[in-house]
């Protein structure tokens, strides 16, 4: 700890510096407070020894402007004028400590700012790990996006955070489910346990009952040593069991059983195993028909489902491309403005299948074609290069109503005045084969027949 001694007799303040040396600080001295102040400016000291009665500034005004200008740095005040009336004031403006100038009052300096150490330390660890567990949260929520449907999916998750119910998410494969999962275990109670995940269809039925429960030595061939399952591992915290609708019906009434009563018992073995693990489930599965089939069970579907939140698909969500785009984009140390407007428009008009994965993996294949060029449409390639997205909007219908063949007309002209003429463009803005184009702009008398048969270079037959 680096010290400064403040006292307008340079002997004392000498004498002091002298003494917190030799008990393991690192101590120097100032003639009064002005000089404290001019020193302070200079450089920085973790704590300030301070005389009260000098001339001005006196102790209680570099204490003031030492609380002011370096909030950090610790005060304590000595005087050889004991009164408790100077220690209330001093105190209350925030002196760590107030040592009164008799016998080895130096001893009683190095101790009180040893405390103060201490306590700094603590301060700055907690604030570390405040600044760890935040980012680690950050980490755990990476839900991106604004659209209405996103926003009530995410508030659901964040009420549910808060108990211990049984989490179903439910949405197409990509939609973000593990991400939901991840965001309701960081905003919960259990955010300081485990987070397991365990995918139910990756696995054969008889491995996957021990990947789940574990198994005791012996239990099958190979089984050479006891090994706790994934329920265990989950302890405190939270289970992800993604798939859910994957599980094979034995296993299906061995975790019905663990929901309901918080036992199981290992493969192999006889004695029950109690655990506290929240569970969260996900599946992109019908469950209701499969429990019409018989091949999910209805008792269990209903102890999933206590608190269902859908996920929508992306093509419902048009507004949140943009913004995963960027965020993708972001990660991966690209600046959102690398999408050129034409490519932007590309990734809007394109109903992603694949949802989420889909687009973050279409956009890390664009960084390596475009390198360090901006991204164009040229270097987006899709699963489905032909499925367009279907758009929510829908113009009102005024009180006298409206021509569907002339609005149909005017959207083919808007069409073709934002691809410059180019009919594969404009084909592909409204969501139509250029053929079909073709056949609505005839009915429309937008061209003659034959006319536009030759397209600008680098555009092909759909």
């Amino acid at each position: 700890m680096k010290v400064l001694v403040v006292d307008d007799e340079v002997k004392n303040a000498e004498l002091v510096a002298g003494e917190l040396r030799d008990a393991g600080f690192e101590a120097d001295f100032v003639n009064g407070g002005a000089d404290a102040l001019k020193r302070l400016e200079q450089s920085p000291f973790d704590a300030v020894v301070t005389d009260l009665r000098m001339a001005p500034p006196d102790g209680m005004a570099v204490l003031e402007e030492v609380r002011r200008r370096w909030p950090d740095t610790v005060v304590v005040v000595m005087t050889a004028y004991a009164a408790l009336a100077s220690a209330r004031r001093a105190l209350k403006a925030g002196a760590w400590d107030y040592v009164e100038k008799e016998g080895d009052f130096a001893d009683v300096i190095a101790l009180a700012l040893k405390q103060a150490g201490e306590r700094a330390n603590l301060r700055r660890d907690v604030k570390q790990l405040s600044a760890a567990v935040e980012s680690i949260r950050q980490e755990a929520l990476p839900v991106v996006g604004d659209a209405p449907a996103t926003r009530n999916a995410l508030e659901l998750a964040r009420k549910v955070a808060a108990t211990d119910s049984t989490v179903l998410l439910r949405g197409e494969s990509g939609t973000g489910k593990d991400l939901f999962a991840r965001t309701i275990h960081a905003l919960s109670r259990r955010a300081g346990g485990p987070y397991v995940k365990v995918n139910c269809g990756a696995l054969p039925e008889a491995l996957l009952e021990s990947e789940l429960f574990g198994h005791e030595k012996g239990a099958f061939t190979g089984a050479v040593r006891q090994k706790p399952g994934r329920f265990e591992d989950a302890g405190g915290g939270t289970l992800f069991l993604d798939e859910i609708g994957e599980l094979p019906v034995p296993l299906q009434v061995k975790l019905l059983q663990v929901i309901e009563e918080k036992t199981f018992t290992r493969v192999g073995g006889n004695a029950p195993i109690t655990v506290d693990v929240r569970i969260l489930a996900a599946t992109s599965r019908p469950l209701e028909d499969m429990v019409k089939e018989r091949t999910f069970r209805e008792d269990l579907f209903f102890r999933l489902n206590v608190f269902p939140i859908v996920l929508p698909p992306l093509r419902e969500r048009p507004g949140d491309v943009l913004r995963l785009a960027g965020h993708f984009l972001r990660r991966q140390g690209a600046a959102p403005e690398k999408l050129t407007p034409e490519a932007a428009r590309e990734l809007e008009g394109y109903a992603f299948p694949g949802n989420i994965r889909e687009l973050e993996n279409a956009l890390e294949r664009a960084l390596i074609l475009a390198g360090s060029d901006p991204i164009e449409p040229a270097h987006l390639t899709f699963a489905r290069p032909g499925m367009r997205a279907t758009r929510s909007w829908v113009p009102e219908i005024p009180e006298e109503g409206l021509s569907l063949e002339a609005l149909e007309r005017e959207l083919i002209l808007k069409a073709l005045e934002r691809a410059a003429g180019n009919k594969s463009r404009a084909a592909r803005l409204l969501g139509l084969t250029r053929r079909t184009l073709y056949s609505r702009m005839e009915k429309h008398g937008l061209h003659r027949p034959g006319e536009g048969e030759e397209e600008p270079e680098g555009d092909s037959e759909e």
